[in-house]
């Protein structure tokens, strides 16, 4: 029998709910997190999207941050979506607002906030993806303030799906690295969750 894995969404901000309801749908336990101690047992954890320096912010006083470093070390699985990239990329380029507040870094790769433009310029689209459930599907996607992934430096870095940035051309938009996978994007507000699904068989290996 295959084993259900747990997963916890970091509730500090964002949409924690349409998360947990694509985690659901995927087969996933759900656990709210808001503090270290309710990382243990967790096969993965998702970092929402939102604002990234105020999660940093509500993080700090409880030392979540170093907290989900340790359990990822551990074996817990990571997925970052939009803010949540942010906090997971090694590099952020416009990283003054999140000076003194620590994240949880690890993933290799250079990401830019904000860089698809504001909340006025959010839109959706469709993508080409590999590897993923039923890739032969374009995969829907709502951008939303979202960041850039400028560069992807890890050798072992998977490129899993491109967007068009105007005329600067294609940039990834979901990458994964062993068992840390993240979006540019907010897979949790569309009816598609097969990034959900591609998630809960990451936590569960």
């Amino acid at each position: 029998m295959t084993r259900t894995p747990t997963i916890g969404v970091l509730a500090l901000q964002g949409a924690v709910a349409e998360h947990e309801r694509a985690l659901k749908a995927a087969g996933a336990h759900t656990v709210k997190v808001r503090r270290a101690a309710e990382l243990q047992g967790l096969d993965g954890l998702i970092i929402p999207g939102g604002e990234s320096t105020a999660i940093a912010r509500l993080a700090a006083p409880v030392g979540l941050m170093p907290a989900i470093r340790q359990r990822h070390d551990e074996g817990m699985a990571l997925f970052g979506t939009c803010a949540g990239l942010i906090l997971m990329a090694d590099r952020v380029l416009d990283a003054e607002a999140l000076e003194g507040f620590d994240r949880v870094r690890g993933l290799d790769v250079v990401v830019r906030r904000n860089a698809y433009g504001s909340q006025l310029d959010s839109f959706e689209t469709e993508l080409e993806t590999q590897q993923i459930p039923d890739s032969q599907r374009r995969l829907p996607a709502v951008f939303i303030r979202a960041p850039i992934i400028e560069d992807v430096s890890g050798k072992d870095v998977e490129i899993l799906a491109q967007a068009e940035l105007g005329a600067g051309g294609s940039h990834p938009v979901v990458v994964r690295q062993g068992n840390r996978l993240a979006a540019s994007f907010h897979p949790e507000l569309t009816a598609d969750h097969r990034l959900h699904d591609l998630f809960v068989t990451l936590s569960g290996e």
